[in-house]
């Protein structure tokens, strides 16, 4: 399966990276070949139209989509948030609902959580819901939405009545207005959008979980998947800028000799293809501690997250050195890398919440 997600991003994404990247946008025929080839259903189970893979094999697709484009990657991570969250925490009617759909690729998911006023503190979100009879009316405004630009569904965060809740919001709901956000640094062409709620109705049955536990259990599950990915993700920027500059390194000349003769550059590229791996082993091992239901897999992932992301940053950043001039221009594609392995060490828990998570984390096993 990892040969042939290479074989796919070779061929379908790859060459268009550019592309999406400047239009700020993924067309929707790739989204179709996406989903015709299983790659919007990859996380979910056999039952519903998806491939039922374990977080290893997950994993490794991902890099491969990640060493491809950030923002294609995206896709499957956001997607993947939102099925993974339906099939632990949806009650059997959404399940039956939503999985098929997303599992064929004819309905895409997306996260509604960071707010204005809430970004890394997600418990601090603002949007509210009331319950009325049999459903519940919702107001607030969510930002920073990947691939709300085109989603049929929303598993968003809120407040009722002061418990943290989620509810599936659909697309068409009355009432929710959709606003895109261009001019992003970096993953420019995962079509971000703002999300405004005035009094959306939602039926109770679109409640994931219950109420009360919408950030303890739910959202926490949609992390803890999206930590994941993203650092799969992070691993493909890291092959891709290693690939990069190999090639470039090998056939440029300085000096009356290729680049790749002179002991620094040599260094650089020790260190990059040494973190590479590292990292890739890092997310193997929190991928092997979910399939075996490690209790400690979500520390492993943040682990996982934390390091890969730095390391897709030192990555980019030698690429873009070891290109020179050239690198810092449109036409090379590492310039691409750098700025989109600066968003990594933002979503799904910054690079200081990681710290503060992981060194909790130690003293809590030193000291227990």
């Amino acid at each position: 399966m990892q040969r042939q997600s290479r074989a796919f991003v070779e061929r379908e994404v790859i060459p268009y990276a550019r592309q999406f990247d400047e239009e700020e946008q993924i067309p929707r025929e790739l989204i179709s070949k996406m989903a015709e080839a299983g790659y919007l259903g990859l996380n979910i189970s056999e039952v519903y139209g998806g491939s039922d893979l374990d977080w290893v094999q997950y994993g490794l697709v991902t890099e491969e989509f990640g060493r491809g484009c950030s923002s294609v990657r995206s896709l499957l991570t956001v997607h993947g948030m939102v099925a993974h969250t339906i099939a632990r925490w949806g009650n059997q009617a959404s399940k039956e609902r939503w999985l098929p759909e997303l599992a064929a690729g004819r309905a895409i998911g997306a996260l509604g959580l960071s707010e204005p006023n809430a970004g890394s503190d997600a418990r601090g979100i603002e949007t509210t819901a009331r319950q009325v009879g049999d459903e519940f009316v919702v107001n607030g405004t969510k930002r920073w939405i990947t691939f709300g630009q085109i989603a049929d569904v929303f598993l968003i965060l809120t407040q009722c009545e002061g418990k943290p809740t989620a509810f599936l919001l659909e697309g068409s709901t009355p009432g929710l207005t959709v606003e895109p956000i261009h001019g992003m640094t970096g993953t420019a062409g995962s079509m971000l959008a703002q999300l405004t709620m005035e009094e959306c109705v939602i039926p109770k049955s679109h409640v994931v979980g219950a109420v009360g536990f919408g950030f303890s259990h739910v959202i926490n599950t949609a992390l803890d998947f999206g930590r994941y990915s993203v650092a799969w993700g992070c691993v493909g920027i890291g092959q891709a800028c290693l690939e990069a500059s190999l090639r470039h390194t090998n056939d440029r000349q300085q000096f009356g000799v290729p680049l790749r003769e002179h002991q620094l550059v040599q260094q650089m590229i020790t260190d990059m293809a040494t973190d590479v791996q590292a990292a890739r082993l890092l997310c193997l091992d929190a991928g092997a501690a979910k399939d075996s239901k490690d209790p400690n897999h979500l520390m492993k992932t943040f682990m996982a997250k934390y390091q890969a992301s730095k390391m897709a940053n030192r990555a980019a950043g030698d690429a873009v050195q070891l290109h020179g001039a050239i690198g810092c221009h449109r036409d090379s594609p590492v310039q691409r890398y750098m700025r989109d392995a600066k968003v990594m060490e933002i979503i799904e828990g910054s690079t200081q919440i990681q710290q503060v998570t992981i060194a909790q984390f130690a003293y809590r096993e030193l000291l227990r």
